[in-house]
């Protein structure tokens, strides 16, 4: 958990904060999984994290088209990047692009993964969230939500 504030090296190349870093599972090659947000953000997660996802997706039925279009757009948006011994991984520009990532960026702990963000679209979304914020904590964690 937490909100940490990054930056992008010339080569889109972004340093996870020690703290997340040292929160993150052991994986195979050091490899982390990194999509595309239903926002304007990136998901980073562990391998584990993205198998959980992939065994639900492996039940769902292939002859519903449907299934199909949905299976095709979610492995297009999701790719395996290296953290290499410095903790740092590349982002592709093509995910750069998407998440509006240039120099500074945000990088919040959520549970079990991690959000990358363009810092101004995070800011103007937490605005967004702020106004309902009490009536989500109340109906989410309150005592009988």
């Amino acid at each position: 958990m937490g909100d940490y504030l990054c930056k992008l090296d010339a080569k889109g190349r972004l340093v996870l904060p020690a703290r997340l870093k040292s929160a993150l599972p052991e994986s195979p090659n050091n490899e982390l999984y990194l999509r595309k947000g239903l926002e304007n953000c990136l998901i980073l997660r562990t391998h584990l994290e993205a198998k959980k996802e992939y065994s639900r997706l492996a039940n769902l039925d292939d002859t519903d088209e449907d299934v199909r279009n949905f299976k095709r757009a979610y492995f297009r948006r999701e790719i395996i990047v290296e953290m290499d011994s410095a903790g740092r991984i590349l982002i592709p520009k093509n995910l750069l692009a998407y998440a509006k990532l240039e120099d500074a960026v945000s990088v919040v702990g959520i549970g079990n993964h991690i959000e990358i963000w363009n810092t101004e679209l995070l800011d103007a979304k937490e605005e967004e969230i702020l106004v309902d914020y009490p009536k989500l904590n109340k109906a989410l964690l309150g005592k009988n939500g």
